[in-house]
């Protein structure tokens, strides 16, 4: 085969993303080649492509061997382990000066331990999260490529060729160096966790608290969708309610187990959080009611012995409490959203990321799992201002909050006073409230701290760090 006949880029997995996104490459006139050592894979890629420019292979030396040099390759495949296998494979068929992208959710730490594994072998690597979705990875995704910048300047024109538009621009750019685009989409991922548990809970607000059937439910999150609300999880969550298997009379989401399942990417977000001292604890709740919701039979048993005499209906009326539920959702989304930009930006210092906020919120406009309307509001803030701290410190996001505060409080109040656990709400709510004391009650935590374990004080207004014998001082003062 002439050089000229090769193929311009690789993809290794042809699962539904991998065969997607070569797909969308080849729609826009590039010449592409898949490897997969699943031969129905490779043949469901050929047939769906059979009048494009991409070709499935089942020998990955095939594969190598029809590809331009340099070589680009992307990995598709499950994260960890998986990863490194498709590496070790690759590798001694490599030139110096191929590239290689891992396009999976791999945790930050696996893509900086890789970063330097393959520059010691004359690899380029970067690591790029992905976002969409099946329908995004065929039409159009959001991508977070960070990393080598030459390997990902030779990729641009293709990236952005397939990258989902807004305005005209696409939902691509280059992140930063290391393992910085894994770690943008790690905390996307955990993003998403917070608006779905905030999701969860608003249906369970309207069925169980607001007595709503799910018509009636259907109507609001559409309507929700069509103002301020707008967000492809608002958009699915209405398309959900709609749904009923062929020759069922009833919705699909009524016979779902009350059981969600996690790959791990919200726990890494967590984790990360905590690690960095950037307090997330929409997502920390998100992680924890999905772990929860796996103890089904404790959960039965325990709905029988604390059953509650308790109405567990909301009090007051329907109408009213449908637009303070609208408001503390906004308000709680917000609320999540800031809590994620505010641990990009702990991790921008911390990893020397220099993270360029505004982009990343630009490009989360189009194509990904958390695109919405408000995306627009934090562009704005982090355009406005490059070093904003905090996005709720931003005076635009403050008038917004201002607005719809009154219906947070609302709902938390009568949700907790129904019994219906809101705890996504109530993280939210909390974690504002603290955000804006001006003097924390954890002066008394200190004191705590220092007298069973000597972790010493600082004092208002004196230099220095401080212990105090306090058992001896309650000794000393009497009775």
């Amino acid at each position: 085969m002439s050089t000229t006949d090769k193929y311009a880029f690789g993809m290794i997995g042809l699962g539904v993303m991998g065969r997607s996104l070569l797909l969308n490459m080849a729609d826009h006139g590039f010449a592409v080649a898949g490897h997969d050592k699943d031969a129905g894979k490779v043949d469901s890629l050929n047939q769906e492509g059979s009048h494009l420019k991409v070709k499935g292979f089942l020998d990955v030396k095939e594969f190598i061997q029809n590809l331009k040099t340099p070589r680009a390759i992307m990995m598709l495949v499950p994260a960890g382990k998986p990863v490194d296998s498709v590496i070790e494979e690759l590798s001694p068929l490599l030139d110096k000066g191929d590239i290689l992208i891992d396009g999976g959710n791999s945790h930050f730490t696996d893509t900086n331990r890789r970063v330097g594994e393959l520059e010691a072998k004359g690899l380029h690597f970067f690591g790029m999260g992905v976002s969409g979705g099946e329908e995004g990875a065929r039409r159009g995704p959001s991508m977070m490529p960070g990393g080598d910048k030459d390997a990902y300047a030779v990729m641009q024109p293709i990236f952005e060729a397939i990258a989902a538009k807004v305005d005209g621009e696409p939902c691509v750019t280059y992140i930063g160096p290391g393992a910085s685009g894994h770690f943008v989409k790690m905390v996307h991922n955990g993003i998403e966790y917070g608006i779905m548990q905030l999701l969860a809970e608003t249906y369970e607000i309207m069925k169980n608290g607001l007595g709503m059937d799910n018509d009636a439910m259907q109507k609001v999150f559409a309507e929700w969708n069509a103002g301020r609300l707008q967000s492809f999880l608002m958009e699915i969550t209405a398309e959900i309610f709609t749904y009923k298997e062929k020759g069922s009379d009833h919705l699909l989401l009524d016979d779902i187990k009350d059981e969600a399942r996690a790959k791990g990417t919200g726990k890494w977000t967590s984790q990360v959080a905590m690690d960095l001292q950037a307090p997330s604890p929409v997502i920390d709740t998100a992680v924890a009611m999905r772990d929860l919701s796996k103890y089904k039979d404790m959960r039965v048993k325990a709905a029988e012995k604390y059953k509650s005499s308790q109405e567990s209906t909301l009090q007051g009326d329907q109408a009213e409490l449908l637009q303070s539920l609208e408001q503390a959702f906004y308000f709680s989304m917000i609320v999540t959203y800031a809590q994620g930009m505010f641990l990009l930006t702990n991790a921008s210092i911390e990893y020397k990321y220099d993270l360029k906020l505004d982009e990343i919120a630009k490009i989360w406009r189009g194509g990904c799992i958390i695109r919405s309307l408000f995306l627009n509001d934090i562009y704005n803030a982090y355009q406005n201002d490059k070093s904003l701290a905090h996005l709720l410190l931003d005076d635009n996001v403050q008038n917004l909050v201002k607005e719809v505060l009154p219906g947070a409080r609302k709902i938390v109040s009568a949700a907790t006073a129904a019994g219906i656990a809101a705890p996504g709400y109530a993280a939210a709510l909390s974690y504002f409230d603290a955000f804006r004391s001006a003097r924390m009650p954890s002066n008394l935590t200190q004191a705590q701290r220092d007298f069973f374990g000597a972790h010493t004080y600082e004092l208002i207004g004196k230099e220095g760090v401080f212990h105090t014998q306090w058992v001896i001082n309650k000794m000393a003062g009497g009775n």
